[in-house]
């Protein structure tokens, strides 16, 4: 390669773009982010709206790169953390009830809701001293490669040439098209609508799910004794619900959730934003790679899209460090086709599980109205099957 390639370039600067730069630089290697705009400073005074049920292996992940001690507040910044330790899902349908408890796991939590800013704002914080370049404002707009690495047009005018570059780019990945990968998928016809509210009874750090006919609705634990609310809806619902005050809507809501909060008040502004499950064909050509929504789009109802793009950061990471202490390259053809290979069946099988849950709990089918919380009774009465279960989801 020619003087000034570096190692590694990361297109976007999301969770898991400056996730993965983080942790590529602890390795030793030399880094390249490359972002179209700078994220907002986290504010204490307005939540975003856009929140994740955070895995334990995911924090260990952020702890090793030197980031979640920002976003738990050990250091002494202001930050907005919430455990929970149980989770409870049920069926509108009726039925039995799924549950789960961090007690019966050997945890104090079974994990965290973040919010996406503040993670975002966190990991940033650390670029600087990890030596990360960042080039921003910045947009991919050209790239070529060979068997020896890639280079890459900017919109500013500059180049980047690298060993390896990753596509953290988010669902419409302008990379993922220049490297010519194609996706598969289809929209679900549904709208997630998001917000906070208050409810008349506390959250008991519980994550709540109820499974409805146009789709679940979520009623997360978080700070202040409030909740974030993740409702998928067929697209038209949710339009009208982001229509309403906040008194219908909150009457709408406690009569979903079937009143397990008492009464919900809405304490905040409302977003929706379409679902879909998109799934790239390839997480690899050539010396690019794909992580994130730039590989996989899936379906919120586990909330487990970031955790399971930020476990092909650490997989990645865990590759090239192999290779590191045996002193062979960590950038040959073979180990990147295996690290792809690896990651899209391990996330094919995530996304295609939580896109056949959808369907089940969707479908107003007899035998499927019949059956499926029955189901969820008795994997809920068989411990070592809703134990596999949390532990596969809560990275433990």
């Amino acid at each position: 390669m020619s003087p000034g390639t570096v190692d590694v370039a990361v297109a976007g600067g999301g969770v898991v773009g400056a996730a993965a730069a983080l942790a590529l630089a602890k390795l030793g290697l030399s880094v390249t982010l490359v972002e179209g705009r700078a994220p907002p400073a986290w504010s204490e005074a307005k939540p975003d709206l856009r929140v994740f049920a955070f895995a334990h292996d995911n924090a260990a992940l952020l702890d090793g790169i030197g980031a979640w001690d920002g976003v738990a507040g050990r250091n002494g910044q202001a930050t907005r953390l919430q455990p929970y330790r149980r989770m409870r899902v049920w069926d509108a349908a009726g039925g039995g009830e799924l549950a789960f408890d961090a007690d019966r796991l050997g945890r104090r939590e079974l994990g965290w809701i973040v919010e996406n800013g503040l993670l975002v704002d966190r990991l940033w914080a650390c670029l600087p001293g990890a030596g990360v370049d960042v080039r921003c404002p910045a947009r991919v707009e050209e790239m070529e490669q060979d068997d020896r690495g890639v280079r890459l047009r900017l919109d500013d005018g500059r180049r980047v040439s690298a060993r390896i570059v990753l596509a953290a780019d988010g669902a419409g990945s302008t990379l993922r098209r220049l490297a010519g990968i194609e996706v598969e998928g289809h929209g679900y016809g549904q709208s997630g609508v998001v917000g906070y509210v208050r409810t008349e009874l506390g959250h008991e750090a519980t994550a709540w799910q109820r499974f409805l006919p146009g789709g679940p609705l979520a009623f997360l634990p978080f700070a202040e004794g409030n909740c974030s609310i993740v409702w998928s809806l067929p697209t038209a619902e949710a339009e009208a619900a982001l229509a309403m005050d906040d008194a219908a809507f909150g009457d709408v809501l406690a009569r979903a959730f079937d009143r397990r909060l008492g009464r919900v008040e809405p304490c905040s502004q409302r977003a929706a934003f379409p679902l879909r499950l998109q799934l790239a064909r390839q997480y690899s050509t050539g010396r690019v790679l794909l992580l994130g929504d730039a590989a996989h789009v899936m379906h919120p109802l586990a909330g487990q899209g970031v955790n399971v793009g930020l476990r092909g950061v650490a997989a990645l990471r865990d590759s090239i460090a192999a290779a590191q202490a045996r002193h062979q390259a960590w950038d040959t053809p073979q180990r990147i086709v295996r690290w792809a290979r690896a990651r899209r069946s391990e996330s094919t099988m995530a996304a295609r599980a939580f896109d056949g849950i959808n369907r089940v709990y969707t479908s107003d089918s007899p035998a499927a109205v019949l059956l499926r919380g029955h189901a969820l009774g008795l994997a809920g009465r068989l411990p070592p099957v809703a134990g596999a279960l949390w532990r596969h989801a809560a990275g433990i």
